[in-house]
């Protein structure tokens, strides 16, 4: 299988795109589109076999320890999304070869960014491994929100960039949660084997499929999560073409056709999945008749149809299988064509405005011929393939036909797509007069016309809708095998006809509608201006963001004080409140059975309670010092009798580690000291000091009970034991000697290397201090002893007066 070599490939060509740019211009998009291009022909010569029911593998080690591997799938579902990542996308990287100007800044890094998503991409959509999906897709989020927020010099597009990542990887963590938990009660991380073998009977199910369904919606923009696309507009259009048509926002709907065949039929899946597909739909219609701008009418256009396609491909239902590949397919072509044809006209004319617009389709006919072809395929007219996608849809919920749907609940979602339908072909209709009518109230604007290069691609792309809906039986076969992971399979097949039939009636009725709608824009536009604003999905992001920057600055302020002892204290409370809490719990309860008195010594030695008498002192004494210099004294002292203790319990190598390290620090301490008041500044009052010695206490007293709890649980000989006779084959005699020089090497060499940083940096201590003497020494002001050195100064100081 060559998909690793091509992911490969995408890596490597992005790494070579900015020195190519400098050389080729803007024509190193089309080296840029030789791994995309590689890729859509791959997966062509594999689709035979594909479609037959035979998908392409390949899976090698990626964290072999923890079980996780890259596994690649390309089953019919990702072989049609790989013809929209990969082909349209290696159309579109053409296209940006005539698009972009050699003088358009930072356009080797846009190149190669470029190339890195599309790898991206392709990893989402054949690879078998949540996790590995996880990286993927997460790869995409970061690769577009540089993409998004390409021209940094505009506010509006980094805001708009930010936006992006925020809502996609944000609500992509909780995605991970999900699949985290989706494995561990499936036994695997493989999704065709989860799909397969769903785990209905856990408890968890369900909440693992609305954390990942909360992810792709996100990523598919649906309400109330739609905001971001819009506001992402603000990219070069061949990146919106690509990553808004063909590409980035179709992940979440991918995600969710995977998954359906398996979990369709669990609560509450099927309702999150129709009830969000419906709002978005009529939502992003609704706001795509008010927009002015083109490319804007094109992205709330763009968040309609992916309700519509997340409708389709959640229901997991036949005939909502089969259709989903013919709409997605027909979405990616058709989108693309009308987000490249307003590159054009916005590259020649200046602008994207409608009413600023005028007369295009008589200048430009190839482009209008091409554009409207594009559109009526979006608004759903024959003979294209968006009329044979949108044909199969409606049929998919028509009661009686919608497999697991209750007749009302199949009611209810047709009713839903016939109106955002409507909407669809009036926007659709406002797009085509907006970009190419002429208007009698607009003055015709002068530029030059587009080459045949640089229009050759949204034709080439509306031709394809155009064939494919003459010949729906290219992209049938790639349905029905997708559909045949479902129990049931349809009977129903893409074709442009099958009769007088349910669905060809509300064809005609949502056309009837929708060409009503449009002849009556001034009105609808009327009404659109006089409705209640309703709430705000981006003030809501705003007003979230807002908060939680708010919450967080007022937890910095509270928190990070600049006290050591608060920070300690904050430290010390929660290893008491967590762990502390529950072994004691465990302690109560009897979970934690306690260790025989057999086991429990006071002493091995009488000189251990000498040097614990005296380390208790010295804590003790510690506290209540108020001048700094003693306190060192003393604090030093403790440590040296813990050293003390090391070697009476036979550890001579950390009594040693633990003497030098508390004479290097002490000796820091006193450079240190010499700069600070010679007492204690803060003298903490009553409470406070009797609330740090009692927390200080309680804190040693959890360390303690655990250290002994641990030590006496063990049951197992300590490692330990087999050193002596690993000792031998080093041929050392010194078994210590032999575990610091061989066993311990790399931990031995790390305390080395802190040892020899230390004594830097007291030698430099040292030396930084003699120089301040140095320069901080008072001049000699005491009077010359002979009459010569007055003599001496007396004249020095008349030659620089200039006195003879």
């Amino acid at each position: 299988m060559l998909l690793p070599f091509i992911l490969a490939l995408h890596a490597a060509v992005a790494v070579l795109l900015p020195s190519l740019v400098r050389i080729l211009g803007p024509r190193a998009f089309l080296v840029a589109g030789v791994p995309p291009a590689l890729s859509a022909a791959w997966v062509l010569t594999q689709a035979p076999s594909i479609v037959s029911g035979t998908p392409a593998t390949a899976s090698f080690a990626w964290v072999p320890a923890l079980g996780i591997t890259f596994d690649f799938r390309v089953d019919a579902l990702s072989l049609a999304m790989v013809v929209l990542v990969s082909g349209v996308g290696s159309v579109i990287f053409c296209y940006s070869a005539a698009y972009f100007h050699a003088s358009e800044r930072g356009l080797g890094r846009l190149s190669a960014i470029l190339v890195l998503f599309a790898g991206a991409m392709l990893g989402v959509v054949t690879t078998d491994n949540l996790f590995a999906l996880y990286v993927f897709w997460e790869l995409t989020s970061v690769t577009s929100f540089l993409l998004v927020g390409h021209d940094d010099r505009k506010e509006t597009a980094r805001r708009a960039a930010t936006q992006a990542l925020v809502t996609t990887a944000g609500f992509g963590l909780l995605m991970l949660i999900g699949f985290v938990v989706l494995g561990a009660i499936g036994g695997t991380y493989t999704i065709s084997e989860l799909v397969a073998d769903p785990p209905v009977d856990s408890p968890w199910l369900p909440v693992a499929l609305v954390l990942i369904l909360a992810g792709a919606f996100a990523k598919s923009a649906q309400v109330p999560l739609h905001y971001w696309l819009p506001g992402a507009m603000v990219a070069p259009t061949p990146v919106s073409g690509y990553l808004h048509a063909a590409a980035m926002v179709k992940g979440g709907v991918y995600l969710v056709a995977r998954l359906a065949p398996g979990f369709a039929d669990v609560d509450p899946w099927r309702a999150l999945v129709l009830s969000f597909g419906v709002a978005t739909m009529i939502v992003g219609g609704w706001r795509a008749l008010r927009q002015d701008d083109l490319k804007l009418l094109l992205a709330h256009g763009t968040v309609s149809q992916l309700g519509f396609l997340i409708v389709l491909g959640g229901a997991g239902t036949p005939i909502a299988a089969t259709a989903m590949i013919g709409v997605l397919i027909a979405h990616g072509f058709f989108k693309s064509t009308l987000f490249l044809t307003v590159g054009v006209i916005d590259h020649q004319t200046g602008t994207r405005s409608i009413g600023r617009l005028t007369g295009i389709g008589r200048r430009m006919p190839a482009l209008a011929v091409a554009a409207t072809l594009a559109a009526a395929s979006m608004a759903g007219l024959p003979p294209l393939i968006g009329f044979v996608g949108k044909e199969a849809a409606l049929e998919a919920f028509v009661p009686g036909h919608a497999g697991d749907l209750s007749d009302p609940a199949a009611l209810a979602v047709l009713t839903g797509l016939v109106i955002g339908s409507i909407l669809t072909f009036a926007y659709s209709a406002r797009f085509v007069w907006g970009a190419f009518a002429d208007k009698a109230t607009v003055s015709e604007r002068r530029f030059k016309a587009p080459s045949a290069a640089f229009v050759a691609a949204p034709v080439l792309l509306a031709t394809v809708s155009v064939v494919l809906g003459l010949v729906p039986a290219i992209i049938d076969p790639l349905a029905q095998s997708h559909t045949a992971l479902l129990v049931d399979v349809s009977g129903y097949n893409l074709a442009l006809w099958h009769g007088f039939t349910p669905a060809l009636a509300l064809t005609l009725l949502i056309v009837a509608a929708g060409t009503a709608m449009f002849a009556k824009r001034r009105a609808v536009a009327r009404l659109q201006n006089a409705m209640p604003r309703w709430p705000d999905a981006e003030l809501g992001y705003h007003l979230f963001i807002h908060a939680v920057y708010s919450t967080a600055l007022s937890v910095t302020r509270r928190t990070q004080s600049g006290s050591l002892p608060v920070y300690l204290g904050i430290i010390l409370a929660t290893l008491l409140a967590l762990p502390g809490v529950r072994l004691a719990a465990a302690l109560i309860g009897g979970d934690v059975p306690l260790p025989q008195g057999a086991d429990l010594r006071a002493w091995d030695s009488p000189l251990e309670v000498v040097i614990a008498a005296a380390v208790v002192v010295a804590a003790v004494a510690t506290v209540r010092e108020h001048r700094r210099f003693a306190a060192l004294i003393l604090i030093s002292a403790l440590g040296f009798g813990v050293a003390g203790l090391f070697v009476l319990h036979g550890a001579p190598d950390l009594a040693l580690t633990l003497v030098l390290v508390e004479t290097l620090t002490t000796i820091i301490l006193v450079f240190v000291l010499r700069r600070l008041p010679a007492t204690f500044s803060v003298r903490p009052d009553g409470w406070s000091k009797r609330l740090t010695v009692l927390l200080c206490s309680a804190a040693g007293t959890f360390i303690a009970v655990s250290l002994w709890l641990m030590t006496a649980a063990r049951t197992d000989p300590p490692i330990s034991a087999g050193f002596t006779a690993l000792a031998e084959q080093t041929g050392g005699h010194n078994l210590v000697n032999i575990i610091l020089a061989d066993f311990r090497a790399l931990d031995t060499f790390g305390e080395i290397v802190v040892l020899a940083t230390s004594a830097v940096a007291v030698a430099s201590l040292v030396l930084l201090n003699r120089r301040d003497r140095v320069v901080e020494e008072p001049e000699d002001t005491e009077e010359p002893e002979s009459g010569d050195s007055g003599d001496v100064k007396e004249g020095s100081a008349r030659e620089h007066q200039g006195q003879p």
